[in-house]
């Protein structure tokens, strides 16, 4: 079955991969080989799109190492030596905002000066390309790795136009979380759920601490 996985980045880091040691993480290895393979063998695993944004270093706790590490992790994930994996970017959209401060009750006149730090274009993006594989016959089945419900649009529209096309959703998450509840409206869409990802598949889905290229080799950040 020709499968199409759909990371998104933002997603996975927040709700699996923050305070961990698995950071540095091979995804094309984790979904093959650790979660789809061993679920239904006939499984081809096609390409991984991976949905990201440039870290703006001048808001990263630490600055523009935050920048370089990132890049880092890119040429890892694009490094010919593992499977294919696609890298989609949007942006990062930083503004003045001026926030009610929180007290109760609500006092609307009592703001505070903020930055605003957004992530534009990414679920755009993974809405787009959902829909276009499957109008272009590129994959039978899809599977999303996030738990957010902006997808939920693009699942719903495959659903109804493309039925012979399989949808899996993969919750990135750790068992049994109760700070980050499951998307209900996702899992309904699914014609299977994965509801979290274990330690031990991640820490068996690792790049080395050095990739060899035929250029300069990738290094894993000190603190990645």
């Amino acid at each position: 079955m020709k499968t199409i996985v759909y990371v998104d980045g933002y997603n996975l880091y927040i709700g699996r991969l923050k305070h961990t040691p698995y950071k540095w993480l091979d995804l094309y290895t984790l979904f093959n080989r650790q979660i789809l393979h061993p679920q239904n063998p006939d499984i081809e695993l096609l390409c991984v799109k991976y949905y990201t944004a440039d870290i703006l270093g001048k808001f990263a706790s630490k600055g523009q190492l935050a920048t370089q590490s990132q890049r880092n992790y890119i040429r890892a994930l694009e490094s010919p030596r593992h499977g294919p994996v696609e890298i989609i970017k949007g942006y990062y959209s930083a503004s003045k905002s001026a926030p009610i401060r929180f007290e109760k009750p609500p006092n609307k006149e009592n703001r505070v000066d903020i930055w605003k730090l957004e992530e534009k274009q990414t679920d755009v993006n993974i809405a787009l390309d959902i829909y276009r594989d499957a109008v272009l016959q590129h994959c039978e089945q899809i599977v999303i790795c996030t738990n957010d419900t902006d997808i939920v649009p693009a699942l719903k529209r495959v659903k109804v136009d493309f039925p012979e096309i399989k949808i899996g959703v993969i919750f990135p998450l750790k068992a049994n979380d109760k700070h980050r509840p499951q998307s209900t409206s996702l899992a309904d869409l699914a014609d299977w759920v994965r509801h979290h990802i274990t330690d031990d598949e991640l820490n068996a889905s690792l790049f080395k601490d050095r990739i060899p290229t035929q250029k300069k080799p990738i290094d894993k950040p000190k603190y990645w």
